[in-house]
């Protein structure tokens, strides 16, 4: 699929029980779904054991794994981050949100995390992917107030002007905007904190960003200068052939990231250690979870 298609939304109302929105969202021709690629939504879904993904997915996926065998216990302290983060915010009173880059759907998903603080949280996702578009209806959009936009967070003005976005969002009030282990699929000439910048002008103050970014640098308290530079080499070599690059960046690059939104404590740090629900791993764990995470808040 072209970059260019990347930002037609495919979304609107849904049925009761999701069937009219899965095939709504289906109307694309089948050979729009480049499968002659790996995609970074299917490899991750491979990550967490899911089954929405191709051969070419898998395959690229189980050569990550063996050159970074720890790949999986990354992805699933990003998702147990995701789920702190945003009963986070919901507990902090928003009721809106905007998870963009949210991958092929896996339960518990955003707004149903959300809405066991607060039943009314109104939740619109976008993804790049017509697989993840497929299964919205019946996973992600099957309750009233959810929306899905078929879209490219490398477009931002795109999402933001999106009819099912203005329809359920309203920008007077607080957002909560998720980008979770998307924007190191951005390189640097697309602009990452341009993308930031773009969204971050449409939220009024109070609104939160909710950010994870994947990162090559070895964890701080262990083994100081130790580096993994085959490991990562490899990983990055899969990528180069999925139909988006992968781009690590130090702890010192994700902060700007966050642009007008002043940092929560503690911070940006690895995932497990934002504000963790029991006793946070070693350093040796901490330093084979590859994701930076944090939260920021918009004065």
């Amino acid at each position: 699929m072209k970059e260019a298609e990347f930002s037609r939304a495919v979304v609107g109302s849904w049925d009761e029980d999701g069937s009219q929105g899965l095939q709504d969202a289906a109307a694309f021709a089948p050979e729009e779904i480049d499968t002659s690629r790996p995609h970074p939504a299917r490899m991750y879904d491979y990550y967490l054991d899911g089954r929405d993904n191709y051969e070419v997915d898998r395959q690229a996926a189980q050569r990550v794994i063996e050159v970074h065998p720890q790949v999986r216990l990354s992805a699933r302290a990003n998702r147990a981050f995701l789920h702190r983060a945003v009963r986070e915010v919901v507990a902090g009173g928003i009721r809106q949100i905007i998870d963009i880059g949210t991958g092929i759907p896996t339960s518990p998903n955003t707004h149903e995390v959300a809405r066991e603080t607060a039943p009314d949280v109104r939740v619109v996702y976008v993804d790049n992917d017509p697989i993840v578009a497929t299964h919205a209806g019946a996973r992600l959009t099957n309750t009233e107030d959810t929306g899905f936009v078929l879209a490219d967070v490398r477009d931002p003005r795109a999402i933001l002007d999106h009819p099912t976005v203005r329809e359920l969002i309203d920008f007077d009030r607080p957002v909560a905007l998720l980008l979770v282990a998307v924007l190191h699929f951005v390189r640097d000439d697309e602009d990452p904190a341009g993308i930031v910048a773009t969204l971050a002008r449409e939220l009024p103050a109070g609104s939160v960003l909710v950010l994870s970014h994947a990162t090559g640098e070895p964890y701080e308290a262990y083994e100081q200068g130790r580096t993994d530079e085959q490991a990562r080499d490899g990983v990055l070599n899969v990528y180069k052939n999925a139909t988006a690059t992968l781009n690590l960046r130090t702890k010192a690059e994700v902060e700007p990231l966050f642009g007008p939104f002043d940092l929560l404590e503690p911070g940006v740090v690895r995932v497990p250690l934002w504000r963790p629900g029991g006793p946070p791993p070693g350093a040796e764990e901490l330093n084979n979870i590859i994701f930076y995470g944090g939260v920021g808040r918009k004065g």
